[in-house]
């Protein structure tokens, strides 16, 4: 036991859309993590599929809903505990709105998203986007 607090987990929304997958940059980097899904804390009495649903409304401006969660683990990067959500656009363009937090998204294609991010996704995340990414 480390003797420090748990941390809330992190809830990461998955949003495909026209061959696409949305990705975020970050203000600040989370150690090697620069690009990765609109994610956020978990609120006190809120589900993994809640958050990843206000976390993408407050980060880019989209209302999706939630379809299904993909899985969870604990992060190998950040030590977090991740819960990967299925989402799909409900309405709304993809941009910055949390200007604090986030610096650019992007609609990324399969080749895109291995130029940003360089290591493999959760196994159950890569397997949705490889079927689903151009």
């Amino acid at each position: 036991m480390t003797g420090q607090p748990l941390q809330p987990a992190v809830a990461a929304a998955i949003i495909v859309q026209h061959g696409r997958v949305l990705l975020i940059r970050r203000a600040v980097s989370e150690g090697k993590l620069s690009w990765q899904f609109p994610a956020g804390v978990i609120e006190p009495g809120e589900s993994g599929e809640q958050a990843a649903v206000r976390e993408t409304r407050e980060e880019v401006g989209l209302d999706v809903t939630a379809v299904k969660t993909l899985g969870d683990r604990i992060h190998p990067a950040t030590g977090r505990r991740m819960i990967y959500v299925v989402c799909e656009t409900i309405s709304g363009t993809a941009h910055v709105a949390d200007t604090e937090e986030l610096a650019e998204v992007e609609w990324c294609d399969r080749r895109r998203v291995g130029e940003l991010v360089p290591f493999p996704f959760f196994a159950p995340v890569q397997d949705h986007l490889d079927e689903h990414l151009a």
